[in-house]
């Protein structure tokens, strides 16, 4: 189906096009038609599914078709977005639609200076990109009219609640007209996003791509059993195999994001970071290096990497095993994005064995464990017994054949074993090879 079948104004379609996209994606395809109706719409999708276009393209098809009735100076139409990077990834998409189109664009963010962005409110943009925070602090200053908004969407709301918006996404709408069109998409349905459903939105359309709360389906996902002082040398001896070309690394911590890209720079491996300790500069030039592949690895924390939008990341590697299933969803499906294959790696130390597990009850499915060939954990520090798997409680059969492991360059795998079955002891694993020739200051060698 082409773009034109969905009601586009042929300019918007062929700015798709030129874009590279020739047909919609499953999200656009059910989310345009509802929105150019003029419905309210609740969207979930994985990230990666095209969902930014589901809602810019109708937007710019309603911004354009009325352009000459409406008040140019008018913001008429908002997305608010949780970080700066996202806000910045949309405008990029914003520009490419609307490319030959007539249309002011403009975005609100913190880390840079207020003046630019209330000189571009005062002398009118029909489109304002906007994280909550700052535009909160200019409407407080008297810089921001909603007097002929029309439209206003809501990206990423899951992660605007667990980062605390929801104070201010709700003084946000409030300050809305009451006759306006308002979207909200969001990688996951929970209660929460259920109630501010029924809160910010008037008897909205929901499209739901995908099972919920499903990791992107072209994603191959397996774990890493080892220690907390054998992650650092662990993910050295991962990143000798060249196909880990571009990957993402996710730290819990700033602190331990700059650990990491220390490390792994001098070692020769080219390292950037992302956090919010670094300047919005900075973040802009570690994407764009990250983009054009001089960057290999992007280490990052889980709220700056929101805004990731990069084709053909290779591997994602849960360094910090995530401690909600929620931002482990979010984190692999920064690989694996549209039609693209990706890795997602995690290691995972016996602290973290309690939230495997309720990831593995979240996504409905055992997460395959792996064994480093080469790499030696217990010259760090002996590795606990084998974790065990969760799995779904059914009838089991007995003696059937075990399945085969998958042939990877990363080691060997064994399918995670049944709940059931406990590790009897000595149940230790042999080193493949020598012992890999890494060194760590400080600490002390066993």
């Amino acid at each position: 189906m082409p773009f034109e079948a969905l009601g586009l104004d042929p300019k918007i379609a062929k700015a798709v096009r030129e874009a590279g996209y020739t047909e919609p994606t499953p999200i656009q395809t059910k989310a345009i038609p509802l929105v150019l109706r003029g419905s309210d719409v609740i969207g979930i999708a994985q990230t990666g599914t095209g969902k930014t276009a589901a809602f810019v393209l109708p937007i710019l098809q309603r911004l354009s078709a009325r352009g000459s009735a409406t008040n140019r100076r008018c913001m008429r139409a908002l997305v608010i977005a949780p970080t700066r990077e996202l806000v910045v990834q949309i405008e990029e998409n914003v520009r490419k639609y609307a490319r030959h189109l007539h249309l002011r664009i403009a975005t609100v963010y913190g880390g840079v200076g207020e003046r630019p962005q209330i000189q571009a409110l005062r002398a009118g943009t029909e489109i304002v990109i906007a994280t909550p925070g700052r535009l909160i602090d200019l409407m407080d200053q008297g810089h921001v009219d909603f007097s002929g908004l029309e439209v206003a969407v809501l990206d990423e709301a899951d992660r605007m609640l667990d980062m605390g918006f929801l104070p201010a996404m709700r003084r946000i709408v409030k300050a809305l007209p009451k006759q306006r069109q308002t979207m909200m998409f969001s990688a996951t349905l929970s209660k929460e996003i259920e109630t501010l459903t029924n809160e910010f939105l008037s008897n909205a359309e929901t499209v739901q791509i995908g099972r919920r709360a499903n990791p992107a389906e072209l994603v191959t996902q397996f774990v890493y059993e080892t220690t907390k002082e054998a992650k650092l040398p662990l993910l050295l001896h991962l990143l000798r195999d060249e196909t880990l070309d571009s990957v993402l690394v996710f730290s819990r911590t700033k602190h331990g994001a700059d650990k990491i890209a220390r490390k792994l720079a001098s070692s020769g491996i080219n390292t950037a970071t992302l956090h919010s300790n670094r300047s919005q500069s900075q973040r802009i030039a570690a994407l764009k290096a990250f983009k054009a592949g001089t960057v290999r690895v992007l280490v990052a924390t889980d709220i700056a990497a929101r805004g990731i939008d990069v084709e053909g990341i290779s591997h994602v590697v849960n360094y910090d095993f995530p401690p909600q299933p929620e931002d482990y969803v979010h984190r692999i499906g920064r690989t694996g994005r549209a039609k693209a294959v990706g890795d997602a790696i995690s290691f995972v130390t016996p602290d973290d064995r309690g939230n495997l597990r309720d990831l593995e009850r979240f996504i409905s499915r055992g997460i395959p464990r792996k064994v480093a060939e080469g790499f030696d954990a217990s010259a760090y520090k002996a590795v606990a017994a084998p974790l065990t798997s969760w799995r779904p409680s059914r009838p089991q059969v007995r003696n059937s054949a075990p399945r085969p492991p998958r042939p990877s360059s990363y080691g060997s795998s064994r399918p995670a074993s049944p709940s059931q079955s406990r590790p009897s002891s000595g149940n230790g694993r042999t080193a493949v090879n020598s012992r890999p020739q890494f060194s760590d200051r400080g600490r002390r060698r066993p």
